[in-house]
């Protein structure tokens, strides 16, 4: 009998942060179309918009109308970004169960991202995670800039570990580490997840890497090392975000995918129909380059070694 293999979640954050800096603004019922092709590929956690001013970030204007269009079923974790209090109430409207919020590690990126120091940040945080409590909700935190800062550098790991546990004595249902603009190296995202995954439980902590210095996937190797079972990724390496300089893409969902595989995880996923949801990324975009794993994924496919 052949061992059951080790699942590994991956979460395609395309929706939404691979679409919010895109000079093309894809309407709701686009954006639908892009979530249904990365269901169709296996994907069942996907964050699926943000529910944001759309003066602010009019790509994720309708955040509402997309989820809506989504199909229902315990199956889908489908979660949403939210800034604030009024976000949090138009998630819960819209019938979102499980939302993300985001505080910066570093006082700049905070003061720049959402107009609030550290302080207030977790203030906010904490009021919401009490809420979302009241109303069986989930709350998943994000701990932006856990690596770097674009502001004020690099962050000590003890700042971010320090927050990490007072989100979850708060209540957050996860934490992720969140490598904002793309600056860690593997030896730094196995450093800190290591620490991470040893005082609060591989089941308590993500990763979020973008691959600004192409090292995302060697980043998520490094995490998985240290025992995080759980990934955000872009389909077609769609990303980065308004509010910090540097930013560019996500690590890739296929690149990601095509590496655990291989390395023997489960991730539910299947090769040769992410790669029909990356093309339809780049016709709906405009401006989608795929992951670096694409070509080989492709011959596979033309091969009939990958099912299309």
């Amino acid at each position: 009998m052949s061992q059951a293999r080790e699942k590994i979640i991956i979460n395609d954050v395309g929706p939404r942060d691979g679409l919010q800096n895109q000079a093309k603004i894809l309407s709701p019922a686009e954006r639908v179309q892009l979530i249904q092709a990365l269901i169709a590929a296996g994907i069942n956690n996907i964050e699926i918009g943000s529910f944001v001013s759309p003066k602010a970030v009019p790509a994720m204007a309708g955040a509402g109308d997309v989820f809506a269009g989504l199909p229902t079923g315990d199956q889908y974790n489908f979660s949403a970004l939210i800034p604030n209090r009024r976000g949090y109430d138009l998630a819960k409207a819209s019938g979102v169960k499980t939302m993300g919020m985001v505080i910066a590690a570093s006082e700049t990126m905070n003061n720049k991202n959402i107009n609030m120091s550290n302080e207030q940040a977790l203030a906010v945080t904490a009021e919401i995670l009490a809420q979302a409590k009241e109303d069986g909700l989930s709350v998943l935190a994000y701990i932006a800039t856990a690596w770097e800062c674009p502001f004020e550098g690099a962050i000590a790991e003890s700042t971010v570990l320090e927050l990490c546990g007072k989100l979850i004595d708060l209540g957050a249902t996860e934490v992720s580490f969140a490598d904002t603009i793309g600056a860690a190296t593997p030896a730094q995202a196995k450093s800190i997840m290591s620490e991470a995954v040893s005082q609060f439980g591989a089941e308590k902590v993500f990763c979020h890497f973008h691959d600004t210095r192409a090292m995302g996937v060697a980043n998520v190797f490094a995490a998985v090392e240290a025992g995080v079972r759980k990934f955000d990724s872009s389909i077609g390496g769609l990303g980065g975000c308004p509010f910090a300089p540097g930013a560019t893409g996500n690590v890739a969902t296929e690149d990601v995918v095509l590496m655990l595989e291989q390395m023997g995880f489960d991730t539910g996923i299947e090769l040769g129909k992410l790669l029909k949801a990356t093309s339809l990324a780049a016709e709906l975009t405009q401006n989608c380059d795929g992951g670096h794993a694409n070509r080989w994924i492709q011959r596979q496919v033309e091969k009939g070694l990958l099912a299309a």
